[in-house]
C-alpha cells in the first residue's frame, strides 16, 4: 500500500529488522528469550471465589523492558537522574525465533559496529504506552511490580522529553541501545528532527503523563509533582504547536474542518484527550496548570467532535474520521475519537460532545463489525485489510467509553464482540492472545495469515483490551461466546473492472494508487459518454444499497445513471466536488449514495454515461440488514445493523445451547425492544440501529 510517512511509517519499519537479523547480526541485548520463562507480575488480584484466571499477564511485556544508563544534559534529564542513573526503556520489536521464543529488535537497519539502528531500539510512543498498561495494572490489583515499572517507564519517557530551546516540551521520539538519542532517523520522521514539532509521540506523552501523574498523586507525591510539571511543559508545546490556531479552519473539498488538531489528526488528538481528561479530574484548575489543560482539552475536543460526518446510508456512515486532510480515510489504529471525547464529556461535565461518540459507536462500529472487522485502511474501500491490536483495542477501549457515558448496554455489549478478534473471531480464525504468555501477535492479514512476532505495540495494546476484560466479567463471556467467525453478510465490494463494458468505456491503472489522501483498489474502469456496464448482483432475500466509489472531479459534465434490473437506483456527479483547499488532491474518492436501493431478487446493476468521462473504482453492495454470526464454548452470538428507514424483520439461528435473548437497540444505542425465544428467531432490527441475540 502507498502510505504517507507522516501517519503511516511507524507501521512499516519490521521488514528492515527482520532481514538483518536474518543476516546474522544480533546484539546481546537482542537476546531471545522465552517470555513465559520471565514470569507474569501481571497475573494477580485475583479475588475471593473467582474462578477464572485473570487474561492478563504481562510476561512478554516484561521481557521487552530494558534499563539504559543516561548521562544529564542541560536538554535532557529525568525525576532523581543523579541518583538513579538508569531509566526504563521498551524494545519496539519483537522478531519470533523456533521454540515460540523471541528477539528483541530495533527500528530499521542495525549497524553492526557501533550496535545503532537506522531509527533506534526503544520508542517514546510505545513507553508511553507501556507505562499506561503498567499504571492500570498496578491501580487494578495493586502490583508492585507494576507500580515500579510504571515509574521506570515514566521516567524514561520523560527523559525523552527536551527542555531548552524553541520546541520545548515536544519529544525526541527514538533512542539507542546505549542510551544516544537520535531524533534524526533512518528513515525520516515527521516532523524531522523528532522533537522540532507537535507529533504523535508528544500525544501519547500527553497521555502517559497525563494518567501518571494521577496515578502517582497520593502513592508518590514528590514523583506525581514531577510528572505534572512534565505534563505542563507538555501541554505548553501543545498550545504553542498546535493549539495557537483554535478556531482557524482549513477547507477539504468544500468542506470545513478544524485546524487545530495535532498533526491534522483527530486520532492523535484523541489520545492527548484521554491524557488531559485524568489530568483535569486529577489537579481541576487550582493550578495554572490545570486550568490551561482544562482550556486545551475543550479546545481539542471541540475540534474532534467536528470530523463527525455522514449518515446512515452515507459515507462514512456515522465514523469521526481521523484525518482532518482527507474525507475518504477511516483506519482501525489509533481510532480512539470516540473514546477521547467521551473523557472529555467526564472531565468537562458537557454532555454535547458524547453525540458525536456515540454516533461512531452505536452506528459506524456496527457496519464496520458485520463488514470487515476493524481493518487498518478503509481509504475509502476497504484496501488494507490487515488487522492489528492496535486497531482493535481503539474499538474495545471506545466501545467501553461511550457505553460508560452514555449508559447504553448494547455499545456495552458490541465492546465485547469486539474485542473476541483476540481470541479467534479474525479472517485467521485463530486466537492471536496467548493469556500463558501475555503475547499478542502483530496482526492478521486480509488473507488469514498471522504474523508471529509480538512488538511492543501489539503487546502494548493485547494487554490494554485485557485488562478491560478482566475488569468487566461480562465483557469477557461475551468475547469468548463470540470468538469464532461463523458468517458474515455485510457490506461486499465489486470492483468495477469486473463488469462488461460496452462502448466508451476502458479499463485503466492510476500513476499511483495514492492520491494524497485516499487509494484507488487496483484499477478503475474510465467511463465515457455513451458508455455502458453491467455487473452482476447476486439474488438476495433483501435490498441493498448500491454506492459506485467515484472520483470526483472539479469541473467535470460526466453523470453516470444507475439502474438494477431495470429499476433507477439514482446518479453520479462527477463533477460535485468542492473547492480542493488544502486536501493533498484536486479530486476524490468517495462513495456516492445513490438514494434508491437494488430490489432483493435484482441480478445486475447497470451504469450508462452521458456528458464526458467519469472514473469508477468500485461498488459498495451493503444489505439493508447486515449480519455477523459467532460462537464460542457452547454459546453463540449474532449483531445485525441496519442502514434501512423503518424497522425490519430477520429471521436468523443463533449457534449455541439454551434460549435465545434478543435486544434491539435504537440508532443511538438505547435498548427498545427485549424478548426470550429459541434457537430460531424472527428478530426485529430498528431503522438505522442494531439488534444482538445470544445464547
Amino acid at each position: 500500500m502507498t502510505i504517507t510517512a507522516s501517519r503511516w511509517s511507524r507501521k512499516v519499519v519490521a521488514v528492515a529488522a527482520t532481514a538483518v537479523l536474518a543476516a546474522g547480526f544480533l546484539t546481546p541485548s537482542a537476546e531471545a528469550h522465552p517470555p513465559g520463562a520471565l514470569g507474569s507480575s501481571g497475573r494477580t488480584g485475583v479475588e475471593a471465589g473467582q474462578t477464572a484466571a485473570p487474561l492478563t499477564n504481562l510476561a512478554h511485556l516484561n521481557f521487552l523492558t530494558d534499563r539504559v544508563t543516561v548521562p544529564v544534559t542541560a536538554a535532557h534529564s529525568t525525576y532523581r537522574l543523579d541518583t538513579e542513573p538508569s531509566v526504563g526503556v521498551l524494545w519496539v520489536y519483537a522478531d519470533p525465533r523456533p521454540g515460540n521464543t523471541f528477539a528483541r529488535v530495533g527500528g530499521g537497519g542495525l549497524d553492526p559496529v557501533t550496535g545503532h539502528w537506522g531509527q533506534g531500539s526503544f520508542d517514546g510512543d510505545d513507553i508511553a504506552r507501556a507505562a499506561i498498561v503498567y499504571l492500570r495494572q498496578w491501580k487494578a490489583t495493586g502490583d508492585i511490580s507494576s507500580k515500579t515499572e510504571a515509574y521506570e517507564q515514566l521516567r524514561g519517557l520523560a527523559y525523552l522529553q527536551t527542555l531548552t530551546g524553541p520546541h520545548t516540551g515536544e519529544s525526541v521520539l527514538w533512542m539507542q541501545p546505549d542510551g544516544t538519542l537520535n531524533p534524526s532517523p533512518t528513515p525520516a520522521d515527521s516532523p524531522n528532527p523528532s522533537d522540532s514539532g507537535a507529533s504523535y509521540w508528544l500525544a501519547r506523552s500527553l497521555w502517559a503523563f497525563g494518567e501518571g501523574s494521577a496515578a502517582f498523586r497520593d502513592a508518590d507525591p514528590p514523583f506525581a509533582a514531577f510528572l505534572q510539571s512534565r505534563m505542563d511543559l507538555a501541554v505548553s508545546a501543545l498550545q504553542r504547536d498546535v493549539l495557537s490556531d483554535y478556531g482557524k479552519y482549513q477547507i477539504i473539498h468544500g468542506i470545513r474542518v478544524p485546524a487545530w488538531l495535532i498533526v491534522d489528526g483527530a486520532d492523535a488528538s484523541s489520545e492527548a484527550m484521554l491524557g488531559l481528561s485524568s489530568y483535569v479530574e486529577a489537579i481541576g484548575t487550582r493550578t495554572v496548570g490545570g486550568s490551561a489543560a482544562r482550556i486545551a482539552l475543550g479546545q481539542l475536543a471541540a475540534g474532534v467532535a467536528q470530523m463527525s460526518a455522514g449518515t446512515t446510508t452515507t459515507w462514512p456512515y456515522r465514523a469521526v474520521l481521523p484525518w482532518a486532510l482527507s474525507r475518504s480515510d477511516w483506519h482501525a489504529w489509533g481510532a480512539q475519537m470516540p473514546a477521547g471525547l467521551a473523557a472529555a464529556s467526564a472531565a468537562l461535565q458537557d454532555k454535547s460532545l458524547l453525540g458525536p461518540a456515540v454516533g461512531d459507536a452505536a452506528g459506524f462500529t456496527p457496519h464496520l463489525l458485520t463488514a470487515t472487522g476493524p481493518d487498518n485502511g478503509w481509504l475509502p474501500i476497504p484496501v488494507d485489510g490487515t488487522q492489528i491490536a492496535y486497531g482493535v483495542d481503539a474499538r474495545v477501549q471506545s466501545l467501553l467509553a461511550v457505553a460508560t457515558a452514555s449508559g447504553s448496554r448494547g455499545i456495552r455489549a458490541l465492546a465485547g464482540i469486539a474485542a473476541s478478534w483476540f481470541f479467534g473471531q479474525n479472517t485467521a480464525n485463530t486466537p492471536v492472545y496467548d493469556p500463558s504468555t501475555g503475547v499478542t501477535n502483530d496482526g492478521v492479514s486480509a488473507s488469514g495469515t498471522v504474523n508471529r512476532g509480538s512488538g511492543a505495540e501489539s503487546t502494548i495494546h493485547g494487554l490494554l483490551t485485557m485488562q478491560v476484560l478482566d475488569a468487566n466479567p461480562d465483557l469477557a463471556a461475551i468475547a469468548r461466546a463470540s470468538s469464532h467467525l461463523v458468517s458474515r453478510d455485510g457490506q461486499k465490494v465489486i470492483e468495477a473492472e469486473t463488469g462488461v463494458l460496452q462502448g466508451n468505456a476502458s479499463v485503466r491503472n492510476p500513476s499511483s494508487a495514492w492520491t494524497g489522501e485516499s487509494q484507488w483498489s487496483g484499477s478503475f474502469v474510465a467511463a465515457g459518454a455513451g458508455s455502458a456496464i453491467s455487473w452482476p448482483l447476486a439474488a438476495a432475500d433483501q435490498p441493498r444499497l448500491v454506492q459506485p466509489i467515484a472520483e470526483l472531479t472539479p469541473g467535470s459534465n460526466a453523470q453516470t445513471r444507475f439502474t438494477a434490473d431495470g429499476r433507477a437506483l439514482g446518479r453520479v456527479r462527477f463533477g460535485a466536488v468542492g473547492a480542493q483547499g488544502n486536501a493533498p488532491s484536486p479530486t476524490e474518492l468517495l462513495p456516492i449514495d445513490l438514494r434508491m436501493a437494488a430490489p432483493a431478487k435484482a441480478t445486475s446493476v447497470i451504469a450508462t454515461t452521458v456528458g464526458g468521462y467519469g472514473n469508477l473504482d468500485a461498488l459498495l453492495v451493503i444489505p439493508m440488514i447486515s449480519t455477523l454470526i459467532t460462537d464460542g464454548g457452547g454459546h453463540g452470538t449474532v449483531l445485525l445493523s441496519s442502514v434501512a428507514a423503518s424497522s425490519q424483520l430477520r429471521r436468523i439461528v443463533v449457534p449455541g445451547s439454551g434460549p435465545t435473548v434478543v435486544r434491539a437497540y435504537d440508532r443511538n444505542g438505547v435498548l427498545q425492544r427485549c424478548s426470550t425465544g429459541g434457537a430460531g428467531a424472527l428478530v426485529e432490527v430498528l431503522p438505522g440501529g442494531f439488534t444482538i441475540a445470544s445464547r
